[in-house]
């Protein structure tokens, strides 16, 4: 059953023109929220995203942070939008295609999570 698979190990789908995907209700953002671990929902500029702040001893491990994730984006074919500093990271994520959220992100948002458990800092 699909329920039963952790979004980490989830795939990300293609919501090409003329799917009919549509965001995804408030009900199962927060549904969804509830698995990931330190994911806010916010809004901006009318649109719903998710975003998490993550912090690190340096660039280069910022760095090498945001590459790890160009490497799932790239892979998965969905990509956040990232800002890095000096010892920090900020990782937006929402889907362009529908103005909103998919399950989509909340993959790539499980997916980083669970590439930060292995990452090694």
């Amino acid at each position: 059953m699909i329920d039963e698979i952790k979004l980490h190990e989830r795939t990300c789908i293609d919501l090409g023109i003329g799917t009919g995907f549509h965001s995804l209700g408030l009900g199962e953002i927060f549904e969804n929220l509830e698995k990931l671990h330190g994911w806010e929902l916010i809004e901006d500029h009318g649109v719903n995203k998710i975003i998490k702040k993550y912090k690190f001893s340096n660039f280069k491990e910022s760095l090498e942070f945001v590459n790890k994730i160009g490497e799932i984006a790239e892979s998965q074919k969905h990509h956040p939008e990232i800002n890095v500093g000096y010892s920090h990271v900020e990782i937006k994520i929402y889907t362009h295609r529908i103005n909103g959220l998919s399950m989509n992100d909340f993959i790539i948002a499980a997916k980083v999570d669970k590439m930060l458990e292995t990452f090694g800092i």
